[in-house]
């Protein structure tokens, strides 16, 4: 099977609280494969599209058992690097009563802040239909230029590139320069995956979520031809210009009613159903619709990875729709 989609960026462990509420208040936790572009790349694979994977673990227990997972997942192991020298990055997950969650971070010279640029050849990217990124990696050390010198030259050589911000306030010294890098990814990226709060950091404005996407379009400093606006339980929008490859539309779909148990994963599945469709050549309405049954799924189990769900999971979902 040919991997023509890549997904560059953190593999990590999230540990999930007993229940909800503060961390302080929390007395157990569960051990979960985590990271965001970990959980589009798992989410294609779980949708029967196992793409390549670009990330960087430990050599540390967590990294081992992190490695196996993404093995066991169906991933090729091609581009997980072991890092003998740095520890693999921990995320403990706060809950609160509706299934939201915030992060709590130990990540201080970790292993997916040492990504390296070049490590993805020319040879590769030339073999690749799609490539997507996340924020988090942008956040500090090598890894940053990494991920950013990957998206140039998978846009000069071709190649359908995605970007997630994937807003983290602890992981960013101030708002302004998350902005300031983010933009900087966006002038080489043709799919952006952003909710409302983040499009607006970016110094997008608007009436409506429509408007925010439609200005991301317009901004001359932006290469994108189409924005997914992801508003949770509300479900989605999409804007796409006559620069897409898919035809030109303005949609919006507002989800699915499920039982939520978790939403820790559900923006990552989105991103990889809508990748998944747009790549099938669906039209940007039936990808949304996906995308959102994707992401839907998803929440009905607690986790990230654990929880992503098969092509006959979101199937099912959108039939009884």
């Amino acid at each position: 099977m040919a991997n023509d989609v890549l997904i560059a960026g953190e593999t990590l462990i999230d540990f999930i609280p007993e229940r909800a509420g503060p961390l302080e208040d929390v007395a157990g936790f569960e051990r979960r494969p985590g990271g965001a572009p970990a959980n589009v790349a798992v989410a294609l694979a779980r949708l029967d599209e196992p793409p390549l994977f670009w990330t960087r673990v430990g050599a540390d227990p967590f990294g081992r058992y992190l490695e196996q997972t993404l093995a066991d997942c169906g991933l090729p192991d091609r581009f997980v690097t072991r890092d003998g020298e740095a520890k693999t990055t921990l995320a403990f997950v706060t809950h609160d009563e509706t299934g939201d969650r915030e992060f709590s971070f130990y990540r201080d010279g970790t292993a997916d802040t040492r990504l390296e640029p070049g490590r993805i050849g020319d040879e590769t990217l030339a073999d690749c239909e799609w490539v997507h990124a996340g924020g988090v990696t942008l956040a500090g050390g090598s890894s940053r230029t990494a991920t950013l010198e990957l998206l140039e030259r998978a846009a000069a050589a071709g190649c359908t590139t995605s970007f997630d911000p994937n807003w983290r306030p602890e992981l960013w010294p101030n708002e302004e320069t998350f902005a300031s890098v983010a933009r900087d990814v966006l002038a080489h990226v043709d799919v952006c995956f952003a909710t409302v709060d983040e499009l607006e950091l970016l110094g997008e404005t608007g009436e409506s979520s429509t408007d925010i996407a439609r200005a991301v379009i317009g901004d001359v400093a932006a290469q994108a031809h189409t924005v997914f606006v992801t508003r949770g339980s509300e479900g989605a929008i999409a804007v796409a210009d006559d620069d897409a490859p898919w035809p030109a539309d303005t949609v919006s779909h507002s989800g699915f009613a499920v039982e939520t148990v978790d939403t820790t994963g559900a923006g990552d599945a989105f991103v990889a159903g809508a990748i998944a469709a747009l790549r099938a050549g669906h039209t940007l309405a039936d990808a949304v619709a996906f995308s959102n049954a994707v992401a839907a799924t998803a929440t009905t189990t607690r986790g990230a990875m654990a929880a992503l769900p098969t092509r006959d999971a979101v199937e099912t979902l959108l039939e009884a729709e």
